[in-house]
C-alpha cells in the first residue's frame, strides 16, 4: 500500500491553535478519505472534521451549522470550495486558489499561510470596535453641539455659540474620528 498526502506547514496548528483561542469552533471538511484527514486533523489539533465531502456537502454542513444558529467562516482555495464560500456569512480565499474561490470570497489572504486568518480576525474585531467608538463620538459631539450652535441655551443663560467656534468643534469632531482610526495601524497583531 502506497500513501501519498500533502506535507502539513509548520504555521498551521499555530494558526489553528490562535483560532481556539479566541473561541472559534474549527472544523474541517476535505474531500480526502478518512485516515488522511484524521492524520491532518491530529497534527493541527482540530477535533471536528469530516471526511470524503463532496463539494456540494460541505455547502450543506456549513447551511447545518448556520440553522444551528452560528456565525459560519470558511476557509477555501478551490473550485471544490466555491459553494460552501458562497453560503458562509465570511468567506476566505486562499490568495494561490483557483480564480473562481476568489471571486466568491468576501475576502483573500495573499498568501497560503494560515496565521493571517487570526490576525486578520483580530484586525476586523479592532476596526469594528474603532467604528463603534468614533459614532459614539460623533453622536455626542452633535448631541451636544447642534442644540446649542441652535441657540437652546440662549433663553435660559443667553449664551450663543458663536459659528466659527461650531465650525471648529465639527472639525474637531472629524479629528477624532480620523486619530482613533489611525490607532489602529499601531495596534500588535
Amino acid at each position: 500500500m502506497l500513501a501519498i498526502a500533502d506535507k502539513v506547514k509548520e504555521t498551521s496548528a499555530k494558526a489553528i491553535q490562535s483560532l481556539q483561542q479566541q473561541g472559534i469552533e474549527v472544523y474541517m471538511l476535505t474531500g480526502d478519505n478518512a485516515k488522511t484527514a484524521a492524520s491532518v486533523a491530529s497534527q493541527v489539533g482540530i477535533q471536528h472534521f469530516e471526511a470524503e465531502v463532496m463539494p456540494g456537502d460541505k455547502a450543506d454542513f456549513v447551511k447545518k451549522l448556520q440553522q444551528e444558529g452560528k456565525v459560519v467562516g470558511m476557509v477555501g482555495d478551490g473550485i471544490n470550495d466555491s459553494q460552501a464560500l458562497a453560503q458562509a456569512n465570511v468567506s476566505i480565499a486562499m490568495g494561490k486558489g483557483s480564480d473562481i474561490a476568489i471571486d466568491v470570497a468576501k475576502m483573500t489572504l495573499i498568501t497560503s499561510d494560515l496565521q493571517l486568518l487570526p490576525k486578520a480576525l483580530k484586525l476586523s474585531r479592532l476596526t469594528v470596535n474603532a467604528i463603534r467608538q468614533n459614532l459614539f463620538w460623533a453622536f455626542i459631539y452633535n448631541l451636544i453641539g447642534i442644540p446649542i450652535a441652535a441657540g437652546v441655551l440662549y433663553p435660559f443663560y443667553g449664551f450663543l455659540l458663536d459659528p466659527m467656534i461650531a465650525g471648529a468643534a465639527m472639525a474637531l469632531s472629524s479629528v477624532s474620528v480620523v486619530a482613533n482610526s489611525l490607532r489602529l495601524k499601531a495596534k500588535k497583531l
